[in-house]
C-alpha cells in the first residue's frame, strides 16, 4: 500500500427516520463502483458511509415510536447494513455519529473554533423550517417558503452559537469559480447566486432540542447538524482521536445529492478553511432518482423497496439498473416497467445471449479448448483494446452510465460480430482456421467485458470468467486484447433468466404484507369517529382549502375507496377517500369538494394521499361537502 496513490471516497450519511429506499441505495451503489475500479487500477482505497442520527426528527419519531432516540436508529442502521450487504456494498468504514470517537472529536473541533473566535454566542431571530431543522434569512427564502423543501416556515427566537461563516466569504467564493471544486458546473452559479451572494453567519447549536452532542463547556446547548455530521469525513479517518488514517485526507470526492450541495461546498469547507485542514478536491452533486415524476421521500411515500427488488431479481439486476439509468449529473426515473425491460434487453437479450452463444459454440466446434491464433488483428480486436480507455475516461468524471454505455456498445457489437462472420457457415465450409479466429475473438472480448463489468455488477462479472475458464484478474490497466494463450470453457449456464413483463408487473403492483396492514389501520381509522374538544387555536391550525375533482377511478381490491386528482390553486393532488359506496368516479369528477390541505400524507392501498374531503354522514352514506357556489379551486375556507 506505500506506493499506492490514495482514493478517498464518500457517501453523504443517511437520515434514519425512516424506511430505506432506492434512492440511498443509487448513491452507495455508485460510490461502491468508482470504490472498486480504483481498487482495481492501483489505488489505495478508503470508502465510508454512514448515517446521521441526531436531531429534532429523529427524537420526535422515536417518541411517537414510543422508543429512545438510540433504540429508535439502532434498528435503521441494523437494516441499512443489511441492504448494503444485499447489494454486495464493499465499504472500508461505516460511521454513526452516535459512535463515542465521533462524539469526542466534535465536541474539540467545536470548542478550538469557539476558543478560536470563529464561533460565538449569540440570540437567533428569523424564519424557521422546522421538516428541515434549517434557519433563514427572509432574502433566502423562495415565495416567503423554506428554499429546500418548498413548506410554510416560522418565526423563531433562541440563543444560539454562530459560526462565522460570513468571515469565509471570498475564499469560498474563488474555490467555488476558480477551481473545479464543485461538479458538475451547472451548480455553481446556483451556489454563488442563491447562498454566497447574501453570506450570513450560522448558527451551529440548539437549546430546544436534545437528541444531539452536547456543547462541551455549555451541555444546555446541542451541537447542530453542520458541525456533527459534516466531520464525519474526518472524524471517521481519526481526526482529534489518533489521526490513524488522516493520510486519505484531503477527498478525492464527496458524493452528495443535489439537494445538499449547499451544506458541503459553502458551510463544511468553510469549516475546514478555520481548521487549517485542505477542503476536498471534489463535491459531485449529481441528481434525483425520481419515481413518478417526483423525488424518492419517505414523506410522500413514492419509494421502491430495495430488498424487495434485489431479491427477487437480483443484485447484478438493481445494481445495473441503477448505474446504468442515471445520466450524468442529470436525474433518472425508477419505474417498474423501466426496471423489467432493462433486465430483459441488456442484461438477457444482449449481454447473456452473447456469452451463452459464444461459450456454446466453443464447446461444439472446439470441445471447449480455443487456442490463440497467430492473426487477430481487426476491428473487432481495435474495439475490445479501445473499451478500457473509455471506460477509464468515463469513471474519472464520476459518470458510471457513461462507462456501462460503451461497455454494452461493445457487447452490442461483439453480438453482430457473430452475425456478419456467421461462425455456422463457416464450421459447414470446413474453414477451421478463420472460424478459430471468429470464436477466440468473441471469447477474447468477453474476457475484457467481463473485466470491465466487475466495479458494476461484480457477480455476473464473476460468473462471465468462470464460463470462460479463467479467474478475474486483480487489476484492470494493462488489460489487452490477446493476453489469452487458450480458452478452456465451461458449459455456458444461462446468466439472467428472461422475465414476463407483464406478470411481473402485476406482482409487483401487489401490495406487501406491511402495506396491507397499513391500509387496513388507515382505513379503520376513517371509520373510526372520536369526538374531542379543542381550542380555537387548534381549530385554525387545520387549513382548509377549495379542490375540483379533474379525475376519479375506483381503487383496485378496495370496496370503499376512490382516488381523486385535485386541482387545488396551481397545484394538483391525489387524495383517496372512503366514498365509493356512495359516488361513482363519473359523478365526482367536476365537483368541487372541501379539502383539509394540510393533513399529513398517508398510504392506502399503495397510494400516497395528499389530504382528506370533508364530507357530511347521512345514515349509511356520505355527503361531499361543497361550497354554495362554484369558486376557484385553492380558495380558502374560513
Amino acid at each position: 500500500m506505500k506506493n499506492k496513490p490514495k482514493f478517498y471516497i464518500t457517501t453523504p450519511l443517511y437520515y434514519p427516520s425512516g424506511k430505506w429506499h432506492l434512492g440511498h441505495s443509487y448513491t452507495t451503489v455508485c460510490c461502491d463502483a468508482i470504490a472498486r475500479y480504483k481498487r482495481l487500477t492501483g489505488y489505495d482505497v478508503f470508502y465510508l458511509t454512514g448515517t446521521d442520527e441526531h436531531g429534532q426528527k429523529i427524537e420526535e419519531r422515536a417518541a411517537a415510536a414510543g422508543k429512545t432516540p438510540k433504540q429508535f436508529v439502532d434498528e435503521l442502521v441494523d437494516n441499512i447494513k443489511d441492504l448494503w450487504k444485499l447489494l454486495d456494498i464493499k465499504y472500508d468504514k461505516f460511521i454513526r455519529t452516535t459512535d463515542d470517537y465521533h462524539v469526542s472529536s466534535v465536541q474539540k473541533i467545536f470548542t478550538r473554533l469557539y476558543e478560536q473566535g470563529d464561533i460565538y454566542k449569540a440570540t437567533y431571530k428569523g424564519k424557521y423550517c422546522t421538516p428541515c431543522e434549517s434557519f433563514w434569512t427572509p432574502s433566502q427564502l423562495v415565495d416567503g417558503k423554506c428554499p429546500d423543501c418548498g413548506r410554510d416556515v416560522i418565526d423563531a427566537e433562541e440563543e444560539s452559537y454562530f459560526f462565522r461563516l460570513s468571515k469565509y466569504k471570498e475564499p469560498l467564493r474563488k474555490l467555488l469559480t476558480e477551481t473545479d471544486f464543485l461538479e458538475p458546473r451547472s451548480r455553481v452559479n446556483e451556489m454563488v447566486n442563491n447562498f454566497l451572494e447574501d453570506l450570513s453567519d450560522i448558527a451551529v447549536s440548539r437549546t430546544s432540542v436534545k437528541w444531539g452532542i452536547p456543547v462541551p463547556f455549555d451541555p444546555k446547548h446541542t451541537i447542530y447538524v453542520w458541525i456533527d455530521a459534516l466531520s464525519n469525513y474526518i472524524t471517521a479517518l481519526g481526526y482529534n482521536n489518533g489521526e490513524e488514517n488522516m493520510k486519505y485526507w484531503p477527498a478525492d470526492i464527496h458524493m452528495v445529492g443535489k439537494e445538499i450541495v449547499r451544506f458541503h461546498t459553502i458551510i463544511w469547507p468553510a469549516i475546514l478553511m478555520a481548521l487549517g485542514l485542505e477542503v476536498p478536491k471534489k463535491v459531485y452533486g449529481h441528481g434525483w432518482m425520481l419515481f413518478g415524476g417526483d423525488k424518492m421521500s419517505k414523506s410522500k411515500g413514492n419509494v421502491a423497496d430495495p430488498f424487495v427488488l434485489a431479491e427477487r431479481y437480483g443484485i447484478d439486476a438493481l445494481r445495473y439498473f441503477l448505474l446504468r439509468e442515471i445520466p450524468f449529473g442529470s436525474d433518472g426515473t425508477y419505474t417498474d416497467e423501466a426496471f423489467l425491460n432493462r433486465i430483459n434487453a441488456d442484461l438477457v437479450n444482449d449481454l447473456g445471449n452473447l456469452v451463452k452463444r459464444t461459450v456454446s459454440m466453443a464447446n461444439q466446434y472446439f470441445g471447449g479448448k480455443v487456442d490463440r491464433p497467430k492473426d487477430i488483428s481487426g476491428d473487432h480486436a481495435d474495439m475490445a483494446n479501445a473499451l478500457f480507455g473509455k471506460v477509464d475516461k468515463a469513471i474519472n468524471k464520476f459518470s458510471c452510465s457513461e462507462a456501462l454505455e460503451a461497455i454494452f456498445e461493445f457487447v452490442s457489437a461483439s453480438n453482430k460480430y457473430i452475425d456478419s462472420t456467421a461462425p455456422w457457415v463457416l464450421n459447414k465450409n470446413g474453414e477451421k482456421d478463420k472460424l478459430q479466429v471468429v470464436i477466440y475473438n468473441l471469447l477474447e472480448g468477453i474476457r475484457i467485458i467481463a473485466g470491465c463489468l466487475l466495479p458494476f455488477i461484480p457477480d455476473g462479472a464473476q460468473r462471465i470468467f468462470r464460463d470462460l475458464g479463467l479467474s478475474a484478474p486483480d487489476r484492470l490497466d494493462g488489460i489487452k486484447f490477446g493476453d489469452t494463450k487458450r480458452f478452456e470453457v465451461g458449459e455456458g449456464e444461462v446468466l439472467y433468466k428472461r422475465l414476463d413483463v407483464k406478470k411481473e408487473l402485476e406482482e409487483l403492483s401487489k401490495p406487501s404484507e406491511e402495506e396491507h396492514k397499513e391500509a387496513k389501520k388507515e382505513e379503520e381509522k376513517v371509520a373510526e369517529k372520536e369526538i374531542k374538544e379543542i381550542s380555537i387555536d387548534e381549530f385554525f391550525q387545520t387549513q382548509l382549502k377549495v379542490a375540483e375533482v379533474v379525475a376519479c377511478e375506483k381503487v383496485e381490491k378496495a370496496d370503499k375507496l376512490l382516488k381523486l386528482t385535485l386541482k387545488v390553486g396551481d397545484e394538483t393532488r391525489t387524495v383517496v377517500s372512503g366514498i365509493a359506496k356512495s359516488y361513482t368516479p363519473e359523478e365526482m369528477v367536476g365537483k368541487q369538494v372541501v379539502l383539509v390541505a394540510n393533513l399529513r400524507p398517508a398510504k392506502l392501498r399503495g397510494i400516497v394521499s395528499e389530504g382528506m374531503v370533508l364530507c357530511a354522514v347521512d345514515g349509511d352514506k356520505v355527503v361531499l361537502v361543497s361550497p354554495e357556489r362554484k369558486v376557484d379551486a385553492g380558495s380558502e375556507v374560513c
